[in-house]
């Protein structure tokens, strides 16, 4: 439904609920081969300040003969959620680590409040994996997405090697 009411052409990659970096890396180098057939050859990517993920975007997209870009790299996280705020796009909190924000930052909208009740060490824009949004309007949307919201699920996995367990408040985003 965004890909619609933005009017922008997609591709998506279908993965398994808990997949490996294998799967995950053959499924987006499969994506990526077909879209370089396509002759694609630039990636946008919207990290901030993780210089190992970055490296990692950049490799991964070097491998395929894809350049990358990222355009909010080093930016401040405070000031690129209050432009999008200020912009009118509209989020809602879809997901969050249950052990930086409790279950009443899931199904939030993005506001100047919820920029204030951010705990101290979350960043704004959740880009340590704090939160993640849906965005459902904005002036680039030709029509809002209809939705409503359903009920909060808790739900905790296996984190990678000795992590322990990632532990995670879902909030269900509902057709009308």
């Amino acid at each position: 439904m965004q890909v619609k009411a933005l009017n922008i052409p997609a591709v998506t990659i279908e993965l398994p609920e808990q997949p490996d970096m294998a799967t995950y890396e053959s499924a987006t180098g499969a994506a990526l081969n077909a879209l370089k057939a396509q002759h694609f050859d630039r990636a946008a990517f919207g990290d901030i300040f993780l210089e190992d993920l970055r490296a990692y975007r950049e490799q991964q997209m070097a491998g395929y003969g894809f350049k990358t870009i990222f355009p909010l790299w080093q930016k401040d996280s405070k000031l690129l959620l209050q432009e999008f705020i200020s912009r009118g796009f509209q989020a809602i909190v879809v997901c969050v680590d249950a052990n930086k924000l409790d279950a009443s930052f899931a199904g939030r909208l993005i506001d100047e409040s919820f920029i204030a009740d951010l705990p101290e060490g979350v960043d704004p824009c959740g880009e340590n994996g704090e939160y993640h949004t849906f965005c459902f309007d904005g002036p680039i949307f030709k029509t809002p997405i209809p939705f409503r919201i359903g009920e909060r699920i808790y739900r905790a996995y296996d984190a990678p090697g000795d992590a322990g367990k990632a532990e995670f408040w879902f909030c269900d985003i509902l057709a009308p």
